[in-house]
């Protein structure tokens, strides 16, 4: 679009067209480049945005927040005063020109028609508005100039060219800070000698070399250079044909920065990047710099999408999904690396992610289900008769990134014995399964941008040998006469999170009338220790060196553990402790009942945002769990394991 804008202003000036309302500065097609720009871009995955007509067009980049309601205005203003200015000057010379008229009668009717008692007033109004279109199309066609002539910029740019010839001068990049040096020379070859590099057009030859000197300069002033370069040589890579990628690199010096500084503090981020370049998007969106969507945000942009999707195409559904999944991701990734949301926040926007998800993917699996087998109730809404049940990390919400679900489902018994009514009808129980199984298929269905999610369903009631699905009130039975120990631990932290709402609130009420049922005796605390150390037998991976920050010794776990074994003891005489499943809000409810102090609820609180943020950052930066013995973890656990001794559980 540039280059066709160039071609035209450069017509402009050869035949001396700027007093041109049509073809001159600021005029009508400057707004149609700019607002059908927003369109080509996000249109794919913006079905608002695929309307006729230029102001409804703008209209709806306004409600999607992608052009800002002043930009909007200004916008809308000037266009409606060319049209009319236009359609005047047609009108009175009677035919179909876009020159100004040279005659001053013409002029004055002109200006009198349009409002104006003056042409000199008119002149003003239209100078103006031909500013503002001018403006606006300069911030956003205009291509950023980058400094390239100071002597850095030239040292970057000759270095590519050595590589390019074949040498890859190693002495300048360890000069420059890029150590350790093996996966960036090893990087460098591989994209040098890349078969998609030798095929790509010469457009995106010139672009590659335009942008792998900016590439260098912005790696070597990263936090991290060697492994900033590498993961942008692996972008350069799997965008090498696509030289709009490159071109948006080379030109918004500003979106590289920020580029840069992601692909240095996290692998995750940037391999998921360089799998799926749409992310790039999400760097070029000023939206990324905000606050995380919340779970209606979410499932309310997923249903928006999907509504574009022709005939159910069940697999581009899917994919449309997890576009969306790894969007938010992606956002919430950048928020917590900017440091604009905390380590509980973060938990908490993946989990909204992951429920926004259940919830739409739900919906899906109802539908097909029902246009196999028919309706078993007739009450409207997404999953009528079922609940799913979230455990775990999803329950507690506290999900990390590329965390599974844990997930379990019921279904109503009253519907046990009601049969559906389709062409292959099915009796209750046999419903529920399959819809159950059908929503476990399409979650964890690999599509060409991956899988949503990795699921576990092994604590439902009986585990691996018990039903997928089970009646509320089997459900129920078996948590108040057949559970362990440990699975009511776990009942702690699960909570309804899609499904039937009137079933899940129902769920609520059947697992606190579980957890406050049974009086545990003083077998409570060995029977908790004792699994404890049997789950951090099989699990721990801490050694001198580094703690494992799950199962670690005065880890995330023991604290989970800490906090299960006083709603487990309390829960019948405090029932505010079954009002919430994350560990955090425990800690508070805990104590504000006075069943740990203030000194121990703060020493839980610290250490358990310390291990969180821990853990959070060491997935984004694609290292396991395991972090280095610092004095700040070493105090943190010595202090978690003196509050489990006051409260007589030594897990040490």
């Amino acid at each position: 679009l540039r280059e066709m804008k160039t071609l035209i202003d450069a017509e402009v000036a050869r035949k001396d067209l700027v007093e041109h309302i049509k073809l001159g500065p600021g005029g009508i097609p400057e707004i149609a480049f700019i607002v059908p720009l927003v369109q080509l871009i996000r249109g794919g995955r913006e079905p608002s945005l695929r309307v006729r007509g230029l102001l409804p067009a703008l209209s709806a980049c306004e409600q999607l927040g992608l052009i800002s309601a002043r930009r909007s205005k200004r916008l809308a203003e000037a266009y409606r005063f060319l049209r009319r200015l236009e359609n005047r000057v047609q009108m009175f010379a009677d035919q179909q020109t876009h020159e100004l008229p040279a005659d001053a009668t013409q002029r004055q009717r002109i200006a009198l028609a349009l409002g104006h008692a003056a042409w000199a007033d008119l002149i003003a109004a239209l100078d103006r508005h031909r500013a503002a279109v001018s403006e606006e199309f300069d911030a956003v066609m205009a291509p950023a100039q980058r400094a390239r002539t100071s002597a850095q910029a030239v040292e970057w740019s000759a270095l590519w060219q050595r590589c390019t010839a074949g040498d890859v001068d190693t002495e300048a990049l360890v000069e420059a800070g890029f150590e350790p040096l093996e996966p960036v020379v090893s990087a460098l070859e591989g994209l040098l000698g890349s078969p998609i590099l030798r095929a790509a057009s010469a457009r995106s030859r010139e672009r590659i070399d335009r942008v792998m000197p900016a590439l260098f300069a912005a790696a070597a002033e990263s936090r991290a250079p060697s492994a900033c370069l590498v993961r942008l040589i692996g972008l350069v890579h799997a965008v090498a044909r696509r030289s709009a990628y490159l071109a948006l690199l080379d030109e918004q010096p500003v979106a590289l920065k920020r580029l840069t500084g992601v692909f240095a503090a996290s692998a995750l981020l940037a391999d998921r990047v360089i799998t799926h370049p749409l992310l790039l998007d999400e760097l070029f969106d000023d939206r990324s710099e905000g606050p995380p969507p919340d779970r209606e945000e979410i499932e309310a942009e997923i249903l928006r999408r999907l509504g574009s999707v022709a005939d159910h195409d069940l697999e581009r559904e899917i994919e449309m999904i997890q576009e969306q999944r790894l969007a938010a991701h992606f956002r919430i990734g950048l928020a917590f690396l900017g440091k604009r949301i905390d380590a509980m926040q973060t938990a908490r926007a993946l989990a909204a992610v992951a429920e926004a998800v259940l919830a739409t993917v739900l919906r899906i699996a109802e539908r097909d289900l029902i246009a196999a087998h028919g309706h078993i109730d007739d009450r409207p809404g997404e999953g009528a008769g079922m609940a799913v049940i979230g455990y775990g990390s999803l329950g507690g919400i506290e999900l990390g990134f590329g965390s599974d679900l844990d997930l379990v489902f019921i279904y109503d018994g009253a519907h046990a014995a009601l049969e559906s009514d389709g062409e292959k009808p099915l009796e209750g129980a046999r419903y529920y399964a399959r819809l159950a199984q059908r929503f476990v298929h399409l979650l964890t269905m690999l599509t060409r941008s991956g899988r949503l999610y990795e699921i576990d369903i092994r604590l439902r009631p009986d585990g691996g040998t018990g039903l997928l699905v089970s009646s509320l009130e089997a459900y129920a039975a078996y948590q108040q006469e057949r559970a362990w120990t440990w699975e009511h631990q776990a009942l702690v932290r699960a909570r309804a999170v899609a499904g039937d709402v009137g079933l899940g609130r129902r769920f609520t009420e059947a697992r606190a009338h579980a957890l406050d049922a049974r009086v545990y005796g003083s077998e409570l605390r060995r029977q908790i220790v004792d699994m404890r150390t049997r789950w951090r037998k099989e699990s721990d991976r801490s050694n001198e060196q580094v703690l494992d920050l799950k199962q670690g010794l005065g880890a995330l776990v023991d604290i989970e553990f800490l906090m299960q074994a006083i709603v487990l003891e309390h829960a019948t005489v405090h029932p505010r402790l079954l009002g919430v499943t994350n560990t955090a809000d425990l800690i508070d409810v805990a104590a504000n009942a006075s069943l740990i102090d203030a000194r121990q609820a703060d020493i839980l609180r610290e250490a358990h945002m310390l291990m969180l943020a821990r853990s959070l950052a060491n997935k984004l930066d694609a290292r396991p769990r395991l972090a280095p013995r610092d004095e700040e973890l070493e105090s943190a656990t010595r202090r978690v394991l003196g509050v489990a001794r006051e409260l007589d559980l030594a897990f040490d």
